[in-house]
């Protein structure tokens, strides 16, 4: 039998059954990847002895009578978790030697749930670009297409789970790292809310792990089913044992419901800086179909949502400045004039970007109080809806773009060309504020290229998009592994 492809909590249910064994599912998954991966490029640094190790210690535990969450399932970690005795570089040429000494948090709450970790996956340079790609490791290809790229900057992750290559992963997600990958090939994937998860260990090499409350950015799981999500997330879930101490407790509140025909849900698919492409429109339509056929209550308009301008100004100029700061650029004074002669009614996202740049201490704290703003609004929202459905980023998978400078680079939407990175303005929505998000397949595009969405959901109340997302998996499907 197969098991490349069955979800961790049916690994789990046959590992308990006896029907299968660690070392068997560990040996299967190596074999897939020594088989697969030399085309897509998702794992780029295996730890296949260590793994068969791990898969040993798992099956003598359960033999033991032991019993834990992930006892025995091949997961993958992105690249950019430390993990012991294992380079983290970031795809960053001048770490390519860099080898840390102690396994980040997440890595260790795998280990100690009982996962057996195959090795890590891609990333693009810096875990900065919509595309995964460096010079250490290549180029990750899209498992449904090999011209097309699998998304950034968990594209590694998600490759690997859209062609087997374990049940699980965790990624990241500061500009829609774990959800656009997860759209581009067909998976799931859950921002939590900001906060949520401890990220000490999930570092640029080489500074310190040091447990640092990060804005914006967070760490979350990767699945093909969204069942799976909440079975990770309640591993990963909890604050660091360093800053809270080693015995602490993550109790999430409940989903707001648990039938679909109880949610009130808010569709949105229409920005005002970039259009949404029909693939990426009708995968919303899709959902909001079943949705209102499942008796959902369905609105496609409401005041209560905020501006989503400048949502995407606030977005841009957090991103930008926080960037800046964690990997300097030289603010020279051809960028200063450039700066300075830009009209005070230009604020357009170019114009965002390029000030924010030059921000000053003062500009962020000015821009944080508008997002205080900004997350009251979600709150009066989420006490009339129960989540919000839009797209994750304007379209399907776009071909490879290895232009050096991605400032430069246009994404096509229906045959018209846009400034690459206002594609992210949807991916910011949630990440602004520091909400829960849940990507989901919504079906394919014309071309056969998976399209997803995102359900955004209230802050800590992530299991209400989670549910959300299986009950929307039984009535319009899931993941479908690529031909």
């Amino acid at each position: 039998m197969e098991w490349n492809f069955r979800s961790a909590e049916e690994l789990v249910a046959a590992l308990r059954a006896g029907e299968v064994t660690s070392v068997e599912l560990t040996d299967e998954a190596i074999a897939c990847i020594e088989r697969d991966d030399e085309v897509v490029n998702a794992v780029c640094v295996p730890d296949f002895d260590r793994a068969r190790a791990a898969a040993r210690r798992a099956d003598e535990a359960r033999a033991r009578g032991e019993d834990r969450p992930l006892l025995g399932v091949p997961v993958t970690v992105k690249e950019s978790y430390d993990m012991a005795g294992l380079p983290t570089t970031w795809g960053i040429p001048h770490h390519r030697d860099h080898v840390p000494a102690e396994d980040a948090v997440q890595v260790s709450r795998l280990e100690a749930a009982g996962a057996v970790v195959l090795g890590k996956t891609n990333v693009p340079l810096g875990l900065q670009d919509i595309q995964t790609f460096n010079d250490i490791y290549g180029t990750t290809h899209n498992p449904w297409d090999h011209g097309r790229t699998s998304g950034g900057s968990s594209g590694g992750s998600a490759a690997a789970l859209a062609c087997g290559f374990g049940a699980l992963s965790i990624g990241s997600d500061l500009a829609g790292s774990l959800r656009t990958p997860a759209h581009f090939c067909g998976v799931y994937a859950h921002k939590p809310t900001l906060g949520l998860a401890a990220t000490r260990g999930m570092v640029a090499p080489s500074a310190p792990p040091l447990p640092v409350d990060l804005d914006l950015a967070v760490v979350g799981p990767m699945a093909r089913t969204a069942r799976d999500l909440t079975l990770l997330l309640d591993v990963m879930a909890g604050p660091d044992p360093l800053t809270h101490g080693v015995a602490y407790d993550v109790t999430l509140p409940p989903a707001r419901h648990e039938r679909l025909g109880d949610f009130r849900v808010l569709v949105v698919d229409e920005h005002p800086f970039i259009p949404t492409g029909s693939a990426v429109r009708e995968g919303a339509n899709r959902v909001a179909e079943a949705l209102a056929g499942g008796g959902a209550r369905v609105e496609r308009h409401s005041r209560l949502l905020p501006d989503l301008a400048e949502a995407a100004r606030l977005y841009m100029q957090l991103l930008v400045s926080g960037s800046t700061a964690r990997f300097p650029i030289e603010s020279d004074e051809q960028l200063r004039t450039r700066v300075a002669g830009l009209g005070a009614d230009d604020q357009g996202l170019d114009a965002t970007r390029l000030r924010a740049i030059l921000f000053s201490h003062r500009d962020w704290i000015e821009v944080n109080n508008r997002r205080e703003l900004h997350r009251h609004g979600w709150r009066q929202l989420f006490a009339e809806f129960d989540a919000v459905v839009c797209p994750v980023t304007p379209t399907p998978a776009f071909p490879h773009d290895h232009s050096p400078n991605p400032l430069e680079r246009r994404i096509d939407i229906d045959g018209v060309e846009y400034p690459y990175f206002d594609q992210l303005v949807w991916a910011g929505l949630a990440t602004m504020p520091g909400l829960p998000a849940t990507a989901i397949p919504a079906g394919r595009s014309h071309e056969g290229l998976p399209v997803g969405v995102q359900l955004i959901g209230p802050m800590f109340e992530d299991r209400t998009p989670l549910r959300l997302a299986e009950l929307l998996e039984q009535e319009i499907g899931g993941f479908q592994a690529p031909k």
